[in-house]
Parts: structure tokens; sequence; C-alpha cells
């Protein structure tokens, strides 16, 4: 482990004071920033994503995707985790933090909202950051890949009744079009460049240059995530700042959530015996969300200024540094899951 990797939350905690510090001294930048979005998926953030996750599907040799069949059972347990438990554990855990154990310190018209926002996060799984995780855990990216198309496959048909019957609303407005160019964004374009580039690579200098190039694209991904989390926490500084209790109260459910689904899908796979290279990224998709179509459902559906939006909000704050906790727990313990 280098030193860079090593220090690694060292680097995630300063970026997320200076990202605030930037967000709350330079607004009109950030504002600006933000303001460069194509339905409502930001493309400043979308560039650093890629950065992170191309060089991850150049690793990729289609020719060997056969292999992830070894994987059945861990692919299971990933679908039940995210379409059977997490949105349902997300609403329960909503419902007793703000709405009993925290009721007297929210406001008490916007608490409902709260728990909106909680299940529109909840029932999205990741799309493009589990790319990140499983790299960081020593996952399959095979597997990796599967499991996020099969996701994405569901989500078009399930997200909407799953968010409906947990809101009680009937007519659901699901927004489309963030969903199918999240997908062709965040999957479809960054896997054809990383393809075209693996195969550029491998005829002119074979598998040793191909190996050189990933080894020399590894600091600049983490240095993409670092970017990442700095832009995220400066779009939101202003809001952090104004906030920050609430922001405390809100987050409370969702780590919990983090961790409670990321333990359930790792003990569940060591049960079933899966390899340790395909519990991680299994574990890692059941914990973390697809916040860019929650923030989009929550703002199509309750308005920017919303608590729902609000919510949503806070699960996008948490994610990377939360989800990196996940990581080092889950790298920490292969020797204890693989005994």
């Amino acid at each position: 482990m280098g030193f860079f990797e090593k220090y690694l939350t060292l680097w995630v905690a300063l970026c997320i004071g200076v990202g605030i510090f930037i967000g709350k001294m330079f607004p009109a930048l950030f504002k600006f920033l933000g303001s460069l979005e194509l339905m409502h998926v930001n493309l400043v953030v979308g560039v650093f994503v890629w950065l992170m996750i191309i060089p991850m599907l150049m690793k990729i040799d289609f020719g060997a995707l056969h292999q992830v069949t070894r994987h059945i059972k861990g692919m299971m347990v990933t679908l039940i985790v995210n379409w059977a438990i997490k949105p349902f554990s997300m609403a329960f855990l909503g419902w007793l933090f703000l709405k009993k154990i925290f009721y007297s310190y929210l406001p008490a018209d916007q608490i409902d909202s709260y728990i909106a926002g909680l299940i529109l996060l909840a029932a999205a799984p990741c799309t493009a950051m589990v790319f990140v995780w499983s790299h960081l855990c020593l996952g399959d990216p095979y597997f990796t890949l599967c499991q996020v198309a099969l996701n994405d496959t569901i989500m078009i048909f399930a997200f909407a009744p799953i968010v409906g019957i947990l809101l009680g609303i009937s007519s659901l407005h699901v927004p489309w079009g963030t969903l199918l160019l999240s997908v062709a964004f965040y999957i479809v374009l960054p896997l054809l460049i990383g393809q075209g580039l693996r195969t550029k690579i491998l005829k002119e200098g074979g598998s040793e240059k191909l190996h050189q190039v990933l080894n020399f694209l590894h600091l600049p991904t983490l240095v993409a995530l670092l970017a990442t989390l700095v832009l995220l926490f400066g779009f939101q500084g202003k809001i952090i700042v104004q906030n920050p209790f609430v922001i405390l109260l809100i987050a409370l459910p969702i780590i919990l959530q983090v961790y409670f689904n990321s333990a359930f899908a790792y003990f569940l796979n060591r049960i079933f015996k899966v390899e340790h290279c395909a519990a991680g990224p299994s574990a890692l998709i059941g914990a973390s969300n697809f916040f860019e179509l929650a923030v989009a459902t929550a703002i199509s559906l309750f308005g920017l200024e919303s608590g729902a939006a609000l919510a949503t909000v806070v699960g996008v704050l948490i994610e990377v540094p939360v989800m990196l906790s996940v990581v080092e727990i889950v790298k920490r313990t292969k020797n204890w899951y693989e005994r």
C-alpha cells in the first residue's frame, strides 16, 4: 500500500473540510459548476466519475465474462438485499429515528418529506461508484459489471412500484430521462471507451503495456475520487453550514442502513460460501445508492427546497466517506471471511 492509499482516510477528511470551506467562500463558482448538468446529471462530477471507472472497465476481458457464472449465489444475495431488504429497512429506520427518536428536534411539517427522501435514496442501487468500491476492495470486475447491469435492468421496472408502495403514491413520476441518461453516461459510454482503450493498448504493446498503463492511472483515479468529494461538499457547503444539526440527524439512519445492509449481504455471502472477491462487491452495492436518480426524483416530486430533496443530498454527502469505511472493513476481514 502506497503513502497516498495508507492515509486515504485523512485525505477524505481534508477534502470534506476543503469542499465545505470553498463552497461557503465561493458560492458563485459552485453555483456555476452545479448548473452544468443535463437532466439532473452533473457533468463535472460525471467527468471525475469517468476518470475513476474507465481504468477499472479497461481491466474487463469480455472473452472471460463467462467466469461470472461461478458467483451465481453472490448475484442472488445482491438481488435479495437490494430489492427485498434495502428499501424497506430504510423506511423502517427513517420512521424509527425521524418520527420517533428525533421527532422533537426536527420541524414537524418536514419529517414525512425527510422519510420520503430516505426511501427514494434506498430504492435506487448504485450504478457508477460501485466500480470504485469494488476496485478498492479487490473485487472481481466481471461480477461487479454483471451485478450492476442486472440491477439497472430491474431498476427500470421496479423503482417506481417499490417507491410508490412505500410512499403511498399511486402514480409516481419517475424521471426516466435521468435514469436512462445516467445508465448511458455512467455505464455504456465509459465501458465503450474503456474497452476501446484496452483493445488499442493490447494491440500496440500487449498485456505488459496494459498493466503499465493501469498502474500509471491508479493515482489519478484516487485523485478523481477526492476531487469528487470536494465538489459534492462544495455544492452543499451553504446548506451544511445553515443546517448542521438537521443534517446530522438525517444522516444517522442512512449510516446505520449502509452498515446494516452491507453486513447482512457480507454474512449471507459467507454462509453461502461465495468467494471474497464477489462477496465484497455484493456487500458494497447493497449499501451504496444511485443518488443522481434519488435527487432528481425528490426534486421532481417534492420540489427543490423540500425536505425530501435535502435528505437525498445528505445521502450524497455521506456516500463516499461511509462507503470507504465499508471498503476498509471488507479488506481487513478477508482472512476471517475465508477461514
